[in-house]
């Protein structure tokens, strides 16, 4: 419960103070609601039972005491944040990082203006909790983990190279994965002896394929599926998914099976499943069903039908009713494109930050990595270089993550305008998975600070020629400036490029009024920004350079209250 979106959240309170904050939290999450019972125990217990969290408004000894027989499991029971009567304090008592009891202290401390407090040394020490990297952990976590904690030599031994975020410098990378007496942290979907020195982290790489006759029990399929991985010695924890045909996307016992794992159950046409080359295949099938494989085929084309990135580990078995196939998929890396903002913190999204610490490798020009670098976890590898690099970094970007790791490139502002993400995206090839981030832009910022300039249509316009033809350029002002749009010049004015910014000022002006506002934003969000107002006709150039965003008015775009306004519509036209 890592976030309050989708949680059913209850609120307990006794006091009147304990219920107006819980009632400002009811208003801020619709999910959330003030559970009642004859005394606040009964309403404490009530809450434990229905909810996937609680936020007691109560003293911490009081919820430990009510709720101490009710302890279960940490993985299932409800993450409990305690809050007291002044609402200075949101501690997380139950539910940590993995249960997201940590998560949600910090977030009922946004909306109540409150202190959080976080005990958990993985996350006081900002090192990742083991069973917080979206994986299932097996072993001795706990020893572990203490060891990565405590700076003891831990050996990482991955089968693969899976896109782990940063860890500490003390765990360190190697192949040799003899136990010595030492900590080790094994990534791996086999079946590993278990001792008390050795963590084992299951990622998702195994896809199990089925076909089955119509009414097969579920009970058959699960016991062939695990007799099979137990026979192959490995671990149903890392079991991504069940594929299968299309036909039998609705067939009760494989979806159970499926709903009891916790997996998703994929299917796909048998055109696609005939395409893919199998070491067994069946006319009997093929004449059932429109394909030689079922088993075999799902489970090589896994979830996203990727067959070249499988291998078969098991071929098809079955049994009465029921046949099973199992496949490795190759890890893929992860590249995650993110847009910084215009440069405030707290203009940067909270995506933004999770990323960043999601990944062992950030690339990005050194004065927006100069932004970030407190928010990323020790040991993530930076990768620094200085302006004009932007091929060379998104190369690089690309290249680590083809490699299989985690990597974030950034830009600022929207990393999709004018920034990293389409160069990046230009290199990056099906080898690796893509997230985009979004972020302020520097216009969205500009505008803020300008009034309300983007109330209409609005285009923007960058006035560098570096990489685009001026009269390619000139264009497409002239077309903004004949459409009477709004308009937002990037990278509107350098030492090497000091007449463009006029020369697109001159386009407009012919077919704007001479009163038209123009707005300049400089280090928007940023420490020393400044903002300057002028027209059409008065405005000068020469104030303007590249950490500057210049916002031209349409003929309707007015200054009201010193801010420039640009209505919705065409109604102060006169």
């Amino acid at each position: 419960m890592n976030d309050t979106t989708h949680a059913r959240i209850g609120l307990v309170a006794a006091t009147a103070a304990g219920r107006r904050h819980a009632d400002t939290l009811a208003a801020v999450w619709p999910q959330a609601r003030l559970i009642e019972g004859a005394n606040v125990a009964d309403a404490l217990r009530t809450a434990w039972a229905q909810c996937d969290a609680v936020v007691a408004f109560l003293a911490t000894g009081a919820v430990v005491r009510i709720v101490a027989p009710l302890l279960d499991d940490k993985r299932a029971d409800p993450a409990v944040v305690v809050v007291d009567e002044a609402a200075r304090h949101a501690v997380a008592l139950l539910g940590g990082h993995a249960g997201g009891g940590n998560a949600l202290a910090a977030q009922v401390a946004a909306v109540l203006d409150a202190q959080p407090v976080i005990t958990t040394a993985t996350d006081t020490v900002d090192v990742p909790g083991l069973d917080t990297l979206g994986w299932p952990v097996h072993g001795a976590v706990a020893a572990v983990s203490r060891a990565i904690l405590d700076g003891e030599p831990v050996r990482l031994i991955a089968d693969a190279d899976w896109p782990l975020p940063a860890l500490p410098p003390n765990v360190h990378a190697t192949d040799d994965d003899t136990p010595d007496g030492g900590y080790r942290l094994l990534v791996t979907d086999r079946v590993v002896p278990a001792d008390g020195r050795t963590a084992v982290l299951r990622p998702p790489s195994l896809v199990a394929g089925v076909g089955a006759s119509r009414g097969v029990p579920a009970a058959e399929v699960a016991e062939l599926l695990h007799r099979v991985l137990a026979e192959a010695d490995l671990d149903p924890a890392s079991l991504r998914c069940l594929a299968s045909a299309d036909i039998k996307a609705d067939e009760a016992g494989i979806r159970s099976t499926a709903d009891t794992l916790g997996v998703p159950l994929v299917t796909w046409p048998a055109t696609r499943l005939a395409a893919v080359d199998v070491p067994h295949p069946s006319e009997v099938v093929r004449a059932a069903v429109g394909t030689p494989s079922v088993a075999e085929a799902a489970a090589l084309l896994g979830p996203d039908g990727r067959a070249g990135d499988a291998t078969l580990l098991v071929g098809k078995t079955a049994r009465a009713m029921a046949t099973v196939a199992v496949a490795r998929h190759a890890p893929r890396g992860r590249l995650a494109v993110v847009g910084l903002g215009p440069g405030a913190a707290d203009l940067r999204t909270p995506r933004a930050v999770t990323e960043l610490r999601r990944a062992a490798v950030v690339v990005g020009l050194d004065q927006y990595l100069d932004q970030v670098r407190d928010v990323l976890r020790p040991g993530t590898r930076v990768l620094s270089s200085g302006l004009g690099a932007e091929e060379a970094r998104a190369r690089a970007a690309v290249a680590e993550a083809a490699a299989g790791r985690a990597v974030a490139l950034i830009g600022s502002g929207d990393a999709g305008v004018y920034a990293m993400a389409s160069p990046a995206l230009e290199y990056a090839d099906e080898r690796i998975d893509v997230v985009g981030v979004p972020g302020v832009t520097a216009a969205l910022a500009a505008g803020a600070l300008l009034g309300a300039p983007l109330g209409h249509d609005h285009a923007y316009l960058s006035l560098s020629d570096l990489h685009t033809p001026w009269d390619v350029i000139e264009r497409r002002v002239t077309a903004a400036a004949e459409g009477d749009f709004v308009t937002i010049f990037y990278n509107p004015r350098s030492r090497a490029r000091d007449w463009q910014l006029g020369k697109a000022l001159g386009i407009l002006a012919g077919h704007r009024p001479p009163g038209t506002p123009v707005g300049v934003a400089r280090n928007a969000s940023r420490p020393d920004e400044q903002v300057h107002l002028a027209t059409v006709a008065t405005f000068d150039p020469a104030i303007v350079d590249m950490y500057s965003v210049v916002v031209v008015g349409n003929s309707d775009t007015r200054l009201v209250g010193g801010r420039m306004v640009t209505p919705r519509g065409y109604r102060w036209r006169s």
